[in-house]
C-alpha cells in the first residue's frame, strides 16, 4: 500500500499533468481502466480456453481419459465462472422518493429548464432523499453497453435551506457533470473499480488460490487507478462550479457553497448532538424531525462564524475529490465571503403540496428505524442517571469504578468538562485502554497533541479499539498537514489488518500445525454442549478443544469440534452447520469430520481424551 505522503505527490503530479494537457490525461486514465478489464477478460478467455483445450485433448487421446479427468477440467471452468460472475455488477437507481410526472409540477420545470441550459441529457427520474446533498447519477445499461439512465437526486434538507437561485446553482452544478458527458466517463470508471475489488472479494472469500495470481498486478494497478481517477473527479467538481456558475451566476454558486458547508457543519454539530441529548429525556422519537431540521438550518446561529472560518481553513485533503470551500469559491473569483443570513428555502415553493408528504414520510421512516433502540437507550439514561447518583454518593471509588463515573458524567452531563475528570480516573487506573482512549480524543479535540500518546496507549491495552483510535490519529493528522503521521497511521492499519486477517482465516480454516488446548468448559456448559447436540442428531460422537489463535485474538476463545456422523448423509456440510448452529458457545466454533483430515483429527482426540459427546450416555 503507497504511503499517504506518496499518494498527495502522485495525485499533485497528475494534478499538473492534466492541467497541462487534459485530452492526454484522459486518455491514459482510459488506458488504464481499460488495463484492468484486459486482465480481467484475459483471465476468463484463458481460464475457458484451457477447459475447451483440456477437452480437445483428451479427446483425441483417449475418451475413456476424457471421463476419468473430467474433475480436471472443471477447475479453470469454475475458476472462469468466478470471474465472469465478478464482472457483472448490478447498478441500481438511486433511493429514495422517485418524483411522479404529475408531482411537483414546478419543480420539474425549473430542473428541465437547467437542463437545457446545461445541455444535460433527457432525465430518467428525479429522486428525492433524506440527506443535505444533490447528485447526478448514471445508470449503466448491461454493463454500460447500452447506454446509461441519468438520474437527479435531490436531498429535501437542501431544498429546505436553499433559495431558488442557490438551489438553481446546485443543480447546473449536477448537470455540470451530465453535461459534458462527465457521467457516462465517471460512471464506467466506477464500474471498472467496482468489478475488480468484487473479483478479488469473490475470490478471497472462497480462498482460492488463483486470487494470489493477481495480487502483484493489483497492488500496482490500484493505487494508480485510484489516483488518475481521483485527478479526473476533482477536476470535474471545478468544471461542474463553472456550468452552475455561467447558469445561476458566481454569487448565487458562492452563497449556495457556503450554506451548505455550514449547514452540514451545524448539522453535525448541533442538530444531531441536541437530538441524542434528547433522547435521555424524552420516551419517543420527534414526529416530524424533518420538519424540525428545516426550520433548525433557515435560522443562523451564533456559531456559524466559527464554522465558516473552519471550512475556509481547511486545507486540500486527498482522500476526498471535492475541492475545498476556499478553493472553490476562489475558482468562482469570490473574494468577499459573507455570513449566511435568514432565508426561506426553495421547498415549499417548487415542492408544493407534496413538501408536507416527504417531511412526513422521511420522519416516519427515520423513526420506525431508531424507535427502538431509542426506548432502549432512554431507560438506559435513567439507570445510568441513578448509577451516577450512586457513585457520587460513596465516599470513595475503585479503578474501575473512577472510570465509570467519568464515563457517566461526559455522557450525562455534556456541558460539564469530562477530561479531568477522566484524567483523575486515569491516576487510580493507568491501564485503563478506554481512560486512555477518551483522554486522548478529548485532548486531540482542543488541538493537542498529548492526546496521541494515550490513544497509542489505549491501541497498545485493547486490540479491538485499534480502527477507532487510528481513524481519530489519521483525522487529527490530516486536519494539522502532518504526512509523516498519516503515514504511520497507513502503515500500522496495514499490520493490524494482517493481524486480524490472520485471526480470520485460523478461525475459519484447518492446517496441520494447529497447537489445540483443552476446550476449559465448566460442568454447566459441558452439560448445555451434550445437550444441543443430543437435540440436533446424527452425530455419533464428539471430540471438543480449544485452538491456539494467532496474536491478537486470544481474547476471544475458538473451539473446534470433531463429529462423526451417524447414517447417510446427503449433504454433510448442511449437517455440519447444524451442529454449528445448534452449539452455543464463548467465542467461534468449527465443526469437522474426520475425512481428509486424519492427522488433524488425531491431534483433537490427543488432546481432549475421553469424546464430550457419545449418543446414547443418557
Amino acid at each position: 500500500m503507497a504511503s499517504v505522503s506518496a499518494r498527495r505527490a502522485l495525485i499533485e503530479r497528475l494534478e499538473n499533468e492534466a492541467a497541462v494537457a487534459p485530452g492526454r490525461y484522459r486518455v491514459k486514465v482510459a488506458l488504464l481502466a481499460l488495463a484492468g478489464f484486459a486482465v480481467l477478460g484475459g483471465a476468463v478467455v484463458l481460464a475457458f480456453g484451457l477447459s475447451i483445450g483440456l477437452v480437445l485433448l483428451l479427446v483425441a487421446l483417449s475418451p475413456w481419459l476424457l471421463l476419468k479427468l473430467a474433475k480436471l477440467i472443471w477447475i479453470p471452468i469454475g475458476f472462469g465462472w468466478v470471474l465472469l460472475r465478478s464482472l457483472w455488477v448490478k447498478f441500481s437507481p438511486p433511493d429514495g422518493h422517485r418524483l411522479a410526472a404529475h408531482e411537483a409540477p414546478a419543480l420539474w420545470a425549473e430542473v428541465e429548464h437547467l437542463r437545457v441550459a446545461t445541455g444535460a441529457p433527457k432525465l430518467a427520474g428525479i429522486v428525492i432523499d433524506a440527506d443535505l446533498n444533490a447528485a447526478a447519477v448514471s445508470v449503466p445499461r448491461a454493463m454500460g453497453l447500452l447506454g446509461h439512465r441519468h438520474y437527479l437526486l435531490l436531498g429535501l434538507p437542501l431544498m429546505q435551506l436553499l433559495d431558488r437561485s442557490q438551489f438553481a446553482s446546485v443543480v447546473a452544478h449536477e448537470f455540470g457533470h451530465f453535461g459534458g458527458g462527465h457521467g457516462r466517463f465517471a460512471g464506467w470508471i466506477y464500474h471498472v473499480r467496482a468489478s475488480w475489488y468484487r473479483l478479488l472479494g469473490a475470490l478471497q472469500a472462497q480462498e482460492a488460490w488463483a486470487s494470489q495470481l493477481f495480487v502483484r498486478f493489483f497492488n500496482w494497478y490500484a493505487p494508480y487507478f485510484d489516483a488518475y481517477s481521483f485527478v479526473l473527479a476533482r477536476a470535474q467538481e471545478f468544471e461542474a462550479d463553472a456550468a452552475a456558475a455561467r447558469v445561476a451566476g458566481p454569487q448565487a454558486a458562492g452563497k449556495a457553497l457556503v450554506r451548505v458547508n455550514v449547514g452540514a457543519a451545524r448539522l453535525e454539530q448541533e442538530f444531531w448532538p441536541g437530538l441524542q441529548r434528547a433522547s435521555q429525556t424524552q420516551p419517543a422519537p420527534p414526529a416530524l424531525l424533518y420538519r424540525e431540521m428545516g426550520e433548525h438550518l433557515r435560522v443562523p446561529a451564533s456559531s456559524d462564524g466559527d464554522r465558516l472560518a473552519q471550512a475556509l481553513a481547511r486545507v486540500p485533503d486527498f482522500d476526498d475529490t471535492h475541492p475545498t470551500l476556499a478553493q472553490r469559491l476562489a475558482a468562482l473569483g469570490i473574494d468577499q465571503v459573507e455570513l449566511p443570513e435568514a432565508q426561506a428555502g426553495c421547498a415549499e415553493e417548487l415542492l408544493g403540496p407534496l413538501l408536507p408528504d416527504l417531511e412526513r414520510r422521511f420522519s416516519d421512516d427515520w423513526r420506525v428505524r431508531v424507535e427502538e433502540g431509542w426506548q432502549r437507550g432512554f431507560q438506559q439514561h435513567a439507570q445510568d442517571r441513578t448509577r451516577l447518583e450512586a457513585l457520587e454518593a460513596q465516599p470513595s471509588r475503585t479503578p474501575d469504578e473512577a472510570v465509570e463515573h467519568a464515563g457517566l458524567v461526559e455522557s450525562l452531563r455534556p456541558e460539564t468538562d469530562a477530561l479531568p475528570i477522566y484524567q483523575e480516573a486515569l491516576v487510580l487506573a493507568p491501564e485503563h485502554a478506554f481512560a486512555h482512549f477518551r483522554v486522548g480524543c478529548l485532548l486531540l479535540d482542543r488541538g493537542d497533541a498529548a492526546g496521541i500518546g494515550h490513544l497509542e496507549k489505549a491501541m497498545a491495552l485493547d486490540d479491538g479499539s485499534a480502527e477507532a483510535v487510528l481513524q481519530r490519529l489519521d483525522g487529527f493528522y490530516r486536519d494539522t498537514g502532518d504526512l509523516a503521521g498519516r503515514d504511520r497511521v497507513a502503515d500500522e492499519w496495514a499490520r493490524v489488518q494482517a493481524r486480524w486477517g490472520k485471526v480470520h482465516q485460523a478461525r475459519n480454516t484447518l492446517a496441520d500445525d494447529d497447537a489445540f488446548l483443552p476446550h476449559g468448559l465448566d460442568a454447566p456448559a459441558t452439560e448445555a454442549v451434550r445437550d444441543a447436540l443430543a437435540r440436533v442428531g446424527g452425530v455419533g460422537r464428539a471430540w471438543l478443544v480449544r485452538k491456539r489463535l494467532p496474536p491478537g485474538g486470544e481474547a476471544v476463545p475458538h473451539h473446534v469440534m470433531l463429529v462423526t456422523l451417524r447414517g447417510f448423509v446427503w449433504n454433510e456440510s448442511a449437517r455440519l452447520q447444524q451442529v454449528v448452529d445448534a452449539l452455543v458457545l464463548p467465542g467461534s466454533v468449527l465443526v469437522f469430520v474426520a475425512t481428509n483430515r486424519r492427522g488433524i483429527a488425531r491431534r483433537v482426540r490427543k488432546v481432549a481424551g475421553e469424546p464430550l459427546y457419545r449418543r446414547g450416555w443418557w
